[in-house]
């Protein structure tokens, strides 16, 4: 069953353009996450966060990408950090329009 993912962290920058350019590697890493469908980058420079919403494949490929992306937040000092997985009911998405496959 598809499992959604929701991080969210304290951030300072960079945001938008900048980002971009900044994170561009990051971004090609985390496309290559096993079980990973797809990645939306979320970031609220007015609240001070950013982060990202996940669909993975499966909850066994979420919970490993949890350990490794908080530890990889915490390498770059990140320690509060709100991460949420859910069970996506697939039929319903369906319905309305959900992209649930590579």
């Amino acid at each position: 069953m598809a499992q959604l993912l929701f991080f969210e962290f304290p951030f300072t920058g960079p945001f938008g353009a900048e980002a971009e350019t900044a994170y561009a590697g990051l971004a090609t890493d985390i496309a290559g996450e096993n079980g990973l469908i797809w990645k939306v980058w979320t970031e609220a420079p007015e609240r001070g966060v950013a982060g990202g919403v996940y669909l993975f494949e499966d909850a066994e490929s979420a919970a490993a990408y949890v350990d490794k992306h908080t530890g990889r937040l915490a390498g770059f000092g990140i320690t509060d950090i709100t991460a949420k997985s859910y069970e996506v009911n697939e039929k319903l998405s369906l319905t309305d329009h959900a992209v649930l496959r590579r």
